[in-house]
């Protein structure tokens, strides 16, 4: 009763919004995947993140998203976005809102902001929970991976200067641990990880690149170790494993600054001048807590390279390398790891990264962080009507200390700050092929299969006799097939 009341209370409200102004124009879009995956050692242990669940080898999944916007012109809209959601966007059959007995309400609203054009100019404010992204060079790439493909409650604006050059910029914020608006105690302790950026996006014939930066400002009690930003089952990426040092991560609140400052820099490289020859590239360089205790303290550097070639009809050849710095030996001394926030880099839809999959949970979740390796793929491979391929080689190899990584596990405990297969030393790598299908049944319905397989190397000295042999009973693979249905 409850998810029918609270279906009707929004189409009541939709009805009303639409009627109660005739000028109003109303648009709706939606997404719907319904779709099978099939593992084999998913996360090459076929664990969760310090084994104590086995993953189920095959689930059944369903999600839907629906765009609302309410525009008055081209200068004024509202969007109102809502999706079904019992795990981050997708909901399990068999559970939650698709269980046979007792259903779940499990609707969400995922977008809900204001945009509009200051009056006379073509300035740009939006205002609400919206889409986020950091400038990154090229989509296929997957995100930036400080803050990427996600979404925050924010404001920004968008301010043209000349042709070829705009400033964007804006405030967003990321965590508020006390939700209510008040503390627990009667002691002010700051508790919102805040957001501030800015980005200059320059535009030329045959060159773009945008430079930009952006200040996080972190209160005591900003709840890093109960926030979790990573994605799927498996998954125990936190804010905190993310953002802190191996050190910092098992601190008491209470030892730190009452604030901490994280900031970065970055730029990104667009070359087109030898269409059909494209080339990318990124720099991000940030750190954080530099001001606290010296094993709380994290920064790194991370680039990546690439290229693609789109001057032939039948298929789009790309290839990406990285490099992004790694733990040293020591956990005194703190993180030499890029400090980041939700990432989804992943060139070529890799099964060895979250990217842009069409299924979710449907990747390996190597951390690009404190790695290097090199992605190859084929894309849009068109020899059938109606029928696209893609095919992707990937290799990646650890940049952190063992030593780090063992320390780290011993401190915190195995799979809470770093994690077998997400994690690697210099002394482990893994690699990965993933065949995808597209099968447009009709212009906006799509029979989709993702294949991947990955073989790792882990070492028994970091992660220890169980985990480690866990991983050698058998390569890691999955098949997932379904509908994406859009309107």
């Amino acid at each position: 009763m409850k998810r029918l009341l609270c279906l009707a209370v929004l189409a009541t409200l939709m009805i009303g919004a639409a009627s109660a102004h005739a000028d109003t124009q109303v648009s709706m879009s939606a997404d719907a995947r319904i779709y099978g995956n099939f593992w084999s050692k998913y996360q090459y242990t076929g664990w969760n993140f310090n084994g104590t669940k086995t993953y189920d080898a095959a689930t059944i999944w369903e999600r839907f998203r629906l765009k609302t916007d309410f525009a008055v012109n081209e200068n004024l809209k509202f969007r109102l976005a809502i999706r079904v959601d019992d795990s981050p966007g997708e909901s399990p059959w068999g559970s939650g809102t698709f269980t046979v007995d007792n259903p779940a309400v499990c609707l969400e609203v995922y977008n809900a902001y204001l945009q509009f054009k200051w009056p006379g100019s073509d300035v740009q404010f939006t205002v609400g929970y919206q889409d986020f992204d950091l400038p990154f060079s090229a989509d296929w790439m997957g995100a930036n991976p400080v803050l990427g493909g996600t979404t925050v409650a924010g404001a920004v604006v968008e301010i043209p200067v000349v042709d070829a050059l705009k400033v964007v910029g804006g405030v967003v914020r990321l965590l508020d641990s006390d939700k209510s608006g008040f503390a627990p105690t009667t002691t002010q302790a700051a508790a919102n990880l805040d957001g501030y950026f800015l980005t200059l996006p320059i535009t030329l014939d045959g060159f773009n690149a945008t430079p930009w930066g952006m200040i996080a400002v972190a209160g005591r009690n900003a709840d890093y170790a109960g926030t979790t930003v990573g994605d799927g089952p498996n998954s125990n990426e936190t804010l905190a494993a993310n953002l802190s040092s191996a050190a910092g991560f098992v601190t008491p609140s209470s030892a730190r600054n009452a604030e901490n400052v994280t900031w970065w820099v970055g730029t990104t490289v667009v070359v087109t001048a030898l269409d059909p020859f494209k080339f990318y590239g990124d720099v991000i360089y940030g750190a954080g807590n530099e001001g606290d205790h010296s094993y709380d303290k994290r920064s790194g550097l991370f680039f990546d390279m690439a290229a693609e070639y789109t001057g032939l009809d039948l298929l789009t050849p790309q290839v990406t390398f990285w490099y992004s710095t790694g733990e040293d030996g020591s956990i005194r001394n703190g993180s030499e790891r890029l400090p980041c926030v939700v990432d989804y880099w992943g060139p070529t839809n890799s099964f060895l990264f979250n990217a842009s999959q069409e299924f979710n949970f449907g990747f390996m979740g190597v951390n690009p962080v404190g790695s290097l390796g090199a992605v190859a793929g084929l894309d849009k491979m068109s020899f059938i009507k109606d029928l696209t391929h893609r095919v992707v080689f990937s290799y990646a190899k650890g940049t952190n200390s063992p030593a780090a990584l063992r320390s780290a596990n011993l401190l915190a405990g195995t799979g809470n700050y770093v994690q077998i297969g997400r994690d690697l030393t210099t002394r482990e790598s893994v690699l990965a092929v993933n065949f995808d299908t597209t099968y447009d049944i009709y212009e906006n319905l799509a029979a989709i299969a993702e294949t991947g397989w990955s073989h790792g190397d882990f070492q028994t000295s970091v992660w220890g006799h169980r985990f480690a042999n866990a991983t050698r009973g058998g390569d890691a693979y999955k098949v997932a097939v379904g509908l994406r249905y859009k309107f």
